[in-house]
């Protein structure tokens, strides 16, 4: 259902993969492979919280039951929203880089099928979560965005990508970052709905503002204006 082969890692195996690709997207943060197989490895103990959760919601488990996959097939008509929606801005989002839903890696490491498709939802609604707090896709924006996935779910590999990626960062960045985005993005993931009990298909008509209120999404502030 979710692509791709499911393979069963003994705990010796699942150290490796992890190990192996924690330095792989060190070295390459744009290996979206090796960053999905780093959460997989590490993150089962934060999917089954999420899973718990889940359950335990009535969106998260009507998400649980009917289990939505964000691909084009199933998402395509966002593009003839009106321009206020949140279906409308999530399109714009995506065309304006040129980005398919279809894209995201299938995840390979994961015990069951209910696992799997937690681990899944949270790769394929990531593209949904830049859209609502209206962060960039550079290295910047994506790690602030890790940041609030931090306090959402608490997976390592998130914790991991914020210091791989701030360590990329020049002098001018890291300031930025730790002065603008971060506490933002600190602020923004505590204060928030669970972002994993969201079955956000089924508000894609919605006004983009009028959602982002009832969830208690604040989007990034614009960045300071300095000269030179």
């Amino acid at each position: 259902m979710l692509g791709g082969a499911r393979v069963r890692l003994n705990g010796w195996q699942q150290a490796a993969v992890a190990v192996g690709s924690a330095f792989g997207a060190l070295l390459d943060p744009r290996r979206a492979d090796l960053i999905a197989a780093l959460g997989e490895t590490t993150g089962k103990p934060a999917f089954e919280r999420v899973l718990e959760r889940m359950k335990r919601d009535p969106e998260g488990r009507a998400v649980l039951l009917e289990r939505p996959r964000v691909i084009s097939a199933n998402v395509g008509h966002a593009w003839d929203l009106p321009e206020n929606t949140f279906g409308a801005a999530y399109a714009k989002f995506m065309g304006s880089r040129n980005f398919s839903p279809d894209d995201r890696p299938p995840v390979r490491f994961m015990d069951t099928e209910e696992l799997a498709y937690v681990a899944m939802r949270s790769r394929e609604v990531h593209d949904f979560w830049h859209t609502l707090f209206g962060l960039p896709t550079n290295l910047m924006g994506e790690s602030a965005l890790k940041v609030i996935e931090f306090q959402q779910m608490q997976l390592p590999m998130c914790f991991m990508s914020v210091i791989g990626g701030s360590a990329r960062f020049n002098p001018k960045q890291r300031s930025l970052f730790f002065q603008h985005y971060f506490p933002w993005a600190l602020r923004a993931g505590m204060n928030c709905s669970d972002l994993m009990c969201l079955y956000y298909e089924r508000h894609f008509d919605e006004d983009l503002d009028t959602i982002r209120q009832k969830w208690g999404i604040v989007p990034a502030p614009p960045l300071p204006t300095r000269s030179g």
